[in-house]
């Protein structure tokens, strides 16, 4: 058995290392090739097989690595014609550990010579597609002894010979002509022709003993050597004109006429080099020439070999100076050379380099190039030094290739907000649903830091076009497969940093993304827990306040059938003697693993879940836990149980509000202080342990800890009012109930973007308020210095002038009141008497209020209602798509609350901190939905992501193909072709006629010769 490597089409062969696959010696000796073992010159039989051929220990078989997202391995094996169907079979099955299949399908005529129409063919594509999806199947595929490149998504390759292929190839006596002077090869030829002629023939006899039998063949050798030395002296011809193909190739890529580098370049004349496109490929990356960039992939550039690190860090060297994305790059360098010698003890965080870090990417998504850059993540100052090393300096791992190479240019060329070539970069990586969604987050960073009102706009666009892509990838993934697309929503991506599809999607906004009903069913089944989703909620009322109902059939849980015909769900590390209802995601496991795992993967898996939780629980236990630890469970229970604090509350402040000791506070007192306590532990572990913090919650935690302060023996009546503004800030929490009602959630939506509306209204107002105010002011009083009637008449009496209360007798002459004690003595009005109303033009007092009124109640209360009337139709149009979104962050939210509610819940606390702190036990729930998957199931899953991804681009390019405006091109290019043609037919009747004229004038003349030549004779 031969151990050397085999390289084809972008994959490469090697001998089986895996644990299946550790002796493979003795598939020579029972599978054999054939290779053809005799010559006869002048043959009057028929070539076959079994006479003419004979058979060897096959020496090619083992595993093909195929380049690329999957890096899919495949089985090949070279075997001869006569081998029995029962070894190979058992070969694919026993040691291949390929499955058994329910169908074979044989696909013959798959040289691409027939004839097909595109819909007959897509038809047929579309049909073996769902056929494979529904089906353990085998595709058996014949290539009529033609060559043709190896495709990753076969599992196993034949090389079936029967030795004919010599055979073949002298039946075919395919013709040559041969020129003599047209080229080194063929002067050669010839001149070795001319000598065999004119030497003797060899005589058929062997020669006698002694004599040298090879002189002949040695003359001729010599003289073949000689010929090619002279014809051949040196490779300067081939490099000119290697050297010629790339300069004309450089001059198309700079003019960006890719149509002449087709016809005339990558017509299939030249065997273009890998080495001879790396330059042009760099000058398309650069110059933003997509369609050379994906000219260059389709004709044998190999990305995984050409982007190195050294190569990506020079893409990024060509950044525009005043492009957004180099200044960002540049502060992040400059930070991080500037912590290597300032900060020391900080951590060295691998991932800071990349460009996918926060604010552009959000805390989702980490670093991407750390692993590849060998870097520790050290509190020393060693750690710095080694990054600014790799950062500044000549490393090895610049010589390293990309281990995502797609997805690194993709970031790239979202970051230079290159709307073709980020879309093609997403066509061709792989988890298509993360890259859009991360390039959509990444595009919507962008555009808030972005100054240009051009270039902000078209990266909204191009962010809402990768929104749009991940919807629709995403909606055929769902079509396709229902519990395939929930593992795809929460598995973890490699490539993107760990994060999921949820996540990456609330990082980038994309509500569109979650109004999809795929993502709604998922966020339903995960609301519900193990509850029919159809279940009414006065079922779930009344078994709340009734436990015992549970055991009854009042609702319906769902049954996880398994192996043993029990319930058993896929746990990340679960807790089962948690109060906090642990981290299970909803998805049995057959559901997750679906029927193309192998048995041994699936086996293992198994044990590892086994291995990893406690033994199984009584039917009473589980029961309850599936009740109480649902997250619908754990809603109601808190507004329940809000609704009881908020009564408790106001019964204190208007009932019970004690004085303060020896008084007070009374034992209610306390229980609602002990409860807004628990309140705070709640807030402030959802805050820090859970997710990112935001500035709503930390108001909820500072407003709340004012709560926590009684008041004091001088301030009775400031605590009470502290209270009472408290009461309204927890009354007022309820709106965030109302989000997961489907006609009150997006309501909050609308009372939100009212109230924005409302602070640019308040603006317009505020000018009006001052204007007409001072002037009223000044008009009416001569001389006033108190600060507080001063704000009263320029501010408030204006206010209150619009909601109609206008006090006539201080301000009309005519309606003064009589009697009135006032004074114009300044230092009187300075100790405080009541100035006089001045009468000097007060006309113009009057006629103010009413320019006041006018504007205020007509002009600015009706743009107000104007305002709000376009928010609201403006979010009444989208309002599925806010309430879907906000109910994610809902459903978040008591997803990860404990199922006990406040007070209660500080037991839950005590209990997650002796698990945490004194137990030891990891948290898990702080990655919410998340399900790691690798190997064989991540490359399947990769694929069949890949397989909805091409049928979503096919459908668009079909719908390109046959749009009015694709139509109107071609019409337009087949009528210039049509104009071209009876251009040249009018040219050529002109000649014909103007060739008709010249021989009716010749033949004239010929007539006249011949009449004067009869006459003179």
């Amino acid at each position: 058995m031969k151990d050397t490597d085999k390289e084809h089409e972008g994959g490469r062969g090697r001998t089986g290392t895996r644990k299946s696959d550790k002796d493979q010696s003795w598939i020579p000796k029972i599978i054999k090739k054939r290779v053809c073992t005799t010559f006869i010159e002048d043959c009057f039989s028929q070539w076959d097989s079994s006479q003419h051929s004979s058979e060897y220990p096959t020496d090619a078989f083992g595993e093909l690595e195929f380049a690329g997202a999957g890096s899919r391995h495949s089985h090949f094996l070279r075997l001869s014609c006569d081998t029995p169907p029962q070894i190979v079979y058992t070969l694919m099955t026993a040691h291949w550990g390929l499955p058994s299949p329910n169908l074979v399908v044989s696909v013959v005529g798959g040289e691409g010579r027939e004839k097909v129409k595109t819909w007959v063919r897509e038809v047929l594509r579309q049909g073996l597609v769902r056929a494979a999806q529904s089906t353990a199947r085998y595709y058996v595929q014949n290539t009529s002894h033609d060559s043709c490149s190896l495709d990753s998504n076969y599992q196993a390759f034949l090389l079936v010979d029967d030795g004919s292929r010599v055979d073949l190839s002298l039946k075919k006596a395919t013709p040559w002509l041969v020129l003599n002077g047209s080229g080194p090869a063929a002067d050669l030829i010839c001149e070795l022709l001319d000598a065999l002629s004119a030497m003797p023939m060899i005589p058929t006899s062997p020669p006698p003993e002694g004599e040298g039998s090879e002189s002949p063949s040695a003359e001729l050798r010599d003289r073949a050597r000689e010929r090619v030395r002279r014809h051949f002296t040196a490779e300067a011809d081939l490099e000119k004109l290697v050297d010629r193909y790339t300069e004309e190739l450089k001059l198309a890529v700079a003019w960006n006429r890719v149509d002449i580098a087709k016809s005339e370049l990558f017509n299939g004349d030249i065997q273009w080099r890998y080495e001879d496109l790396e330059d042009s490929m760099t000058d398309a990356l650069i110059n933003d020439k997509p369609q050379f960039v994906r000219l260059f992939t389709e004709n044998g550039l190999n990305i995984l070999h050409y982007l190195t690190y050294r190569r990506l860090e020079g893409l990024y060297r060509s950044l525009s100076d005043s492009s957004l994305a180099y200044t960002l790059l540049q502060r992040r360098l400059t930070e991080r050379q500037g912590l290597a010698e300032s900060l020391p003890t900080v951590p060295c965080s691998p991932d800071s380099p990349s460009p996918l870090k926060s604010p552009i990417s959000g805390p989702s998504c980490h670093g991407f190039y750390g692993t590849s850059w060998e870097m520790c993540v050290s509190p020393s100052t060693t750690a710095f030094w080694h990054m600014n090393k790799l950062l500044l300096g000549e490393c090895p791992y610049k010589e390293q290739s990309c281990l995502s190479p797609w997805a690194s240019l993709f970031i790239w060329a979202v970051l230079q907000n290159r709307s073709e070539m980020a879309v093609y970069f997403w066509e061709m990586a792989g988890e298509s649903v993360h890259s859009a969604l991360a390039g959509c987050r990444m595009l919507r960073e962008l555009s808030k830091l972005e100054s240009e009102t051009e270039t902000k706009l078209s990266m909204n666009v191009l962010a809402q076009k990768f929104e749009n892509l991940a919807h629709d990838v995403f909606s055929e993934c769902y079509q396709s497969s229902e519990n395939r697309s929930f593992t795809l929503l929460i598995r973890k991506s490699p490539v993107w940093g760990g994060a999921t599809c949820l996540q990456m999607a609330t990082a980038a906004d994309a509500r569109l993304f979650f109004s999809h009903d795929g993502v709604q069913s998922l966020l339903s089944q995960i609301w519900w827990g193990d509850m029919e989703r159809s279940t009414e909620v006065w079922k779930l009322v009344l078994t709340f306040f009734l436990p015992p109902l549970i055991y009854t059939n009042l609702i319906t849980f769902r049954e996880q059938e398994e192996e043993e015909g029990k319930s058993e769900e896929v746990t990340h590390g679960r807790d089962t003697d948690s109060l906090d209802g642990g981290d299970a995601t909803v998805f049995p496991l057959a559901d997750i693993m679906q029927t193309e795992e192998d048995a041994e993967e699936y086996a293992a898996l198994r044990a590892k879940l086994k291995g990893a939780s406690n033994p199984k629980r009584p039917f009473v236990l589980m029961r309850w836990r599936e009740f109480w630890f649902a997250p619908v469970t754990s809603f109601l229970g808190n507004v329940l149980m809000y609704f009881l604090f908020l009564a408790l509350f106001a019964y204190i402040l208007l009932v019970d509000f004690k004085p303060p000791p020896p008084h007070g506070p009374s034992t209610l007192e306390f229980v609602l202080y002990f409860w807004v306590f628990t309140l705070v532990c709640e807030e402030f572990r959802q805050t820090f342990f859970v997710g990112s913090n935001t500035i709503y919650q930390r108001m909820n935690l500072y407003i709340q800890d004012i709560v926590t302060s009684r008041p004091s023996h001088s301030l009775p009546w400031f605590g009470r009012a502290v209270l009472a503004v408290d009461y309204m800030v927890f009354t007022l929490r309820l709106i965030h109930i109302f989000a997961i009602h489907k006609q009150l959630g997006p309501k909050i939506i609308i009372v939100g973007n009212m109230m924005k509306d409302i602070f640019f209204f308040l603006f317009f107002l505020a000018v009006w308020l001052m204007a007409y105010g001072v002037a009223n002011q000044v008009l009416l009083y001569s001389y006033d210095p108190r600060p507080n009637w001063i704000f009263r008449r320029v501010f408030y009496r204006p206010y209150l002038h619009i909601f109609g209360q206008i006090p006539i007798h201080e301000m009309d002459a005519d309606k003064l009141e009589e009697g009135r004690e006032c004074t114009n003595n300044a230092t009187l009005i300075e100790a405080g008497a009541e100035p006089c109303i001045s009468t000097y033009a007060n006309w113009l007092v009057v006629i103010l209020l009413v320019i006041y009124l006018l504007v205020t109640n007509i002009l600015l209360v009706n743009l107000l209602i104007a305002m709000f009337s376009h928010t609201f139709s403006k979010v009444q149009e989208h309002s599925d798509t806010y309430w879907k979104f906000q109910r994610y962050n809902l459903i978040m939210e008591y997803h990860s609350k404990p199922c006990l509610a406040p007070p209660f819940i500080i037991i839950s606390h005590l209990h997650l901190f002796i698990k945490r702190q004194i137990r030891k036990i990891p948290s898990t729930k702080i990655k919410h939905f998340v399900l790691e998957i690798r190997g064989k199931q991540a490359r399947k899953l990769n694929m069949w992501e890949a397989i909805q991804k091409e049928n979503i681009l096919s459908a668009q390019n079909k719908r390109e193909r046959e749009s009015d405006s694709e139509r109107l091109k071609h019409t337009s290019v087949k009528m210039d072709s049509v104009l071209k043609q009876m251009a040249e037919i009018r040219d050529h009747d002109r000649r014909l006629r103007m060739l008709e004229t010249k021989v009716s004038v010749s033949l004239g003349r010929s007539h006249w010769s011949q009449h004067t030549h009869i006459l003179l004779y």
